[in-house]
């Protein structure tokens, strides 16, 4: 592998931040260890346009660390509702409370002993000491990795273990001692707001001339793509429990897994007969049930096809199952909880 000239590589990259970067983000001002680590926790596999507004409404309600250590995590999960990746939240508040059992309400400002904390990888140490302690460490996210990936024509898919490794290496090669803040914000800014996906700018990039893809004029090919993967796909009930009061069952999700710890509807195995296992598993009769319009929700790995069914209850009782929280909710009260997106989505559809 052979490198561009390092001091050309900064010092364009700069120079074009000066004039181009953003620089008026919002956990920038003021800059903090705290508010950096939620922003950057909040913008793994997230875009900067979804997270803006999760994290005002976080940052307002949790506005320290000790605020988010002090909080139910309840409170969290349900600031966190609709952002996805629900283990990032849960992460979150237990580095809060380890950073103020352990560590006097300081967070530690060195790569080994922040990658030792709930949620924190190579990748958010790395922002964390470059940006809130203005310390050299490198940062390789998407952008970074479609950057470099092009820049230097990478022939294998990013997510190759091998492939990974390298574009870590040339990052932390071109990454300067000095102004290493301002270096890492302007290559991710660079991957956002010019090197895009699709279509890149290329005229406005500071690094055309070094640029192997572009002198190939292949910008398309890289990176290149994960290989296909057919995702396997589950179905199941979701079951829209109503009382006479026209209340909702929530029931609360185990607290790992797909949406640990969020309110959910119960659901169950298309296989089984509904009214036999409401009966079974809730002690509820049901006297009339509608199905609803079926939608699919995608995960990372697999797709889940949603059958949804409206079900009328002739009784109000408290339910209990294998020891979970199950609870009744007004339709408005519950979309105010943390709930998953479709579980919302189904919620506002279908409001009595």
């Amino acid at each position: 592998m052979e490198f561009f000239d390092r001091d050309q590589i900064q010092q364009r990259l700069l120079d074009w931040y000066a004039n181009h970067g953003r620089k008026h983000l919002p956990w920038k001002q003021p800059l903090t260890p705290y508010r950096v680590w939620v922003a950057e926790v909040m913008l793994q596999q997230t875009q900067v346009a979804t997270v803006l507004p999760y994290y005002e409404r976080f940052i307002q309600r949790f506005a320290s660390v000790e605020d988010l250590a002090a909080a139910a995590l309840d409170d969290v999960l349900q600031l966190w509702a609709g952002l996805g990746y629900y283990s990032r939240a849960r992460n979150l508040h237990r580095t809060a409370q380890i950073i103020i059992s352990d560590h006097g309400g300081q967070f530690p400002d060195e790569l080994t002993l922040l990658r030792k904390l709930p949620g924190i990888g190579e990748y958010t140490a790395g922002a964390i000491v470059s940006f809130a302690f203005q310390r050299q460490a490198s940062i390789v996210d998407g952008n970074v990795k479609r950057v470099i990936s092009r820049l230097h024509a990478l022939p294998d898919w990013p997510g190759q273990s091998q492939t990974h490794r390298l574009i870590w290496d040339i990052a932390t090669h071109y990454t300067p001692k000095q102004q290493c803040h301002l270096y890492n914000q302007a290559i991710m800014d660079l991957g956002s707001l010019v090197c895009t996906p699709n279509q890149p700018d290329c005229s406005q990039c500071p690094w055309q001339i070094f640029c192997i893809a572009h002198q190939r004029q292949q910008t398309d090919c890289f990176p290149v793509k994960k290989p296909t993967v057919a995702k396997p796909t589950q179905e199941r009930y979701f079951l829209l429990l109503k009382n006479p009061q026209q209340q909702i069952l929530l029931e609360k999700r185990p607290p790992t897994g797909i949406w640990g710890g969020l309110w959910s509807l119960p659901e169950c195995s298309l296989t089984q007969n509904i009214s036999h296992w409401c009966k079974q598993y809730y002690g509820l009769s049901i006297h009339q049930q509608s199905p609803l319009p079926t939608f699919k929700h995608s995960f990372s790995h697999y797709h889940l096809m949603i059958h949804p069914i409206a079900l009328d209850v002739s009784q109000t009782i408290n339910v209990i199952r294998d020891g979970g929280q199950t609870c009744w909710y007004d339709q408005a009260q519950a979309i105010t909880q943390g709930i998953p997106k479709p579980v919302k989505y189904l919620l506002e559809q279908y409001q009595s």
